[in-house]
């Protein structure tokens, strides 16, 4: 398997959202990859600048940020073409895409369907997000460092500059071929681009410590939260639904809702269920872990916290009246 490491830049609308095009929020201007191949050795690079069709001038913050000059994308080919010598450079053989971030992937996607121009990643794409597989290895998992700190804390020399496509991708696969990869290989990541459109293309993956759902489209979170598949918690180790004890609540945020059962042979085991806005409803994420008892404490405590704020809530409610 090869692995492609790439970065994009994009630019957006430089009259802010009122003038944007919704079918094209992020407007790349520059694609760069590195090609590693299955012992993460570089065998080939790809790097050019694209010239834009929507956006014209560039936002300001592009401009603080890349050191890119708007006569210099004049010059560029256009994104079809550029993007058909990406897709041809990527080659037949089964690959991976590997970035620093989970948006690049995503945004790629959204210019080629733009653009009309066919693609076949997989269904679902599954990719490494190495920004988060660093935290994994490095931190708590949840916590994400920049580019250039990884690089600093890895003593990789600095040997280009940042700020680039093809400079960021190449420091990504060279924090790649630092790190312990094949401890964390196993935590792909899925891109929520093309969503499950029936029950039968939900997606359920299994990592090394927590269980991951990716439902279908709903027209709303309550609609979600009422189908037995999205609210369903087995014990990520034995497979087993089990029992719930306590019942999902919502933790007060927009759509994220937490749940506890205690599974007979492994113990308390959490879920987490995030509502995410997609084009015509919501769709949620599930993620399920094994939980401590300090962790199914801590969720015990946050019902009845919550449980009390409503009370008190409803208490003045009456009050006024």
């Amino acid at each position: 398997m090869n692995y492609i490491v790439f970065d994009l830049e994009w630019n957006q609308s430089p009259g802010g959202k009122a003038h944007e095009n919704p079918r094209m929020p992020f407007e790349i201007i520059e694609i760069g990859a590195v090609k590693l191949n299955d012992r993460r050795r570089k065998v080939d690079t790809f790097s050019e600048v694209v010239r834009p069709l929507v956006y014209h001038k560039l936002h300001f913050r592009m401009k603080e940020v890349v050191p890119l000059s708007e006569e210099e994308l004049s010059r560029a080919r256009t994104f079809s073409r550029v993007a058909r010598d990406f897709i041809k450079w990527i080659g037949d053989e089964e690959f991976r895409f590997v970035t620093w971030g989970n948006l690049d992937v995503m945004e790629l996607q959204r210019n080629l369907d733009y653009y009309r121009i066919g693609y076949d990643f997989g269904k679902p794409l599954l990719y490494y997000d190495l920004q988060k597989l660093y935290s994994i290895l490095n931190d708590d998992g949840k916590s994400r460092l920049a580019l250039e700190d990884a690089v600093d804390i890895l003593k990789i020399e600095k040997d280009i500059p940042f700020h680039r496509a093809y400079d960021d991708a190449y420091y990504t696969a060279k924090v790649m071929q630092k790190i312990d990869f094949k401890a964390v290989r196993d935590y792909l990541s899925v891109d929520y681009y093309h969503l499950p459109q029936t029950r039968e293309e939900e997606i359920n993956l299994d990592f090394p410590t927590y269980s991951k759902f990716v439902s279908r489209v709903f027209p709303d979170k309550v609609a979600a939260m009422n189908d037995k598949g999205v609210t369903l918690l087995a014990c990520p180790k034995c497979k087993m639904p089990v029992w719930r004890k306590q019942k999902w609540f919502s933790t007060g945020s927009s759509g994220v809702y937490l749940g506890l059962v205690k599974c007979p042979r492994h113990g308390y085991v959490k879920g987490k269920i995030r509502m995410k806005p997609a084009p015509g409803g919501e769709f949620a994420v599930r993620t399920v872990k094994l939980a401590s008892e300090e962790d199914a404490q801590r969720i015990r405590e946050r019902r009845e916290q919550l449980q009390e704020k409503h009370r008190r809530e409803r208490r003045r409610t009456k009050a006024k009246k």
